[in-house]
């Protein structure tokens, strides 16, 4: 494997993330903390694969330039520019947001956790959607 070849693995790993995400949510919403906090930390985990991946695979590999249509390059760079700028935020959000949940500060944890699954799950789905619209060129 050379890091030419990890697109598609972050791409999973994106789609892992999302799932694991939203069967979090459904866990906590049932009231089933215990589910809730496993689902969490794998996608805690998963994600921190998915970003040693990343950052090898910017480091090492080689980025193809897009070269779909005008209008889908628009739409293309829309979603990798709000997808760029709101993953820098997931990682800072997901330290506080499980720093609450483990310090048992449930009011702040509460407060927080909402804003951290919808920037968290936006990155993971538009993750997987950058990769799909770019596949033609990889």
């Amino acid at each position: 494997m050379t890091p030419n070849d990890l697109p598609p693995v972050n791409a999973a790993l994106n789609l892992i993330s999302a799932v694991l995400l939203l069967l979090a949510y459904k866990a906590i919403r049932a009231k089933n903390e215990s589910l809730h906090r496993k689902y969490v930390l794998a996608a805690l985990f998963n994600s921190s694969i998915f970003l040693v991946c990343y950052l090898i695979f910017h480091f090492f590999g080689q980025v193809p330039p897009f070269g779909g249509t005008e209008t889908m390059k628009k739409v293309f760079f829309f979603i990798l520019a709000t997808h760029t700028i709101l993953a820098a935020f997931v990682p800072p959000m997901v330290i506080v947001t499980v720093y609450f949940a483990l310090k048992n500060q449930r009011p702040r944890h509460k407060k927080i956790a909402p804003w951290t699954l919808s920037v968290w799950f936006y990155v993971s789905v538009t993750g997987v959607l950058i990769y799909l619209i770019k596949l033609p060129y990889y």
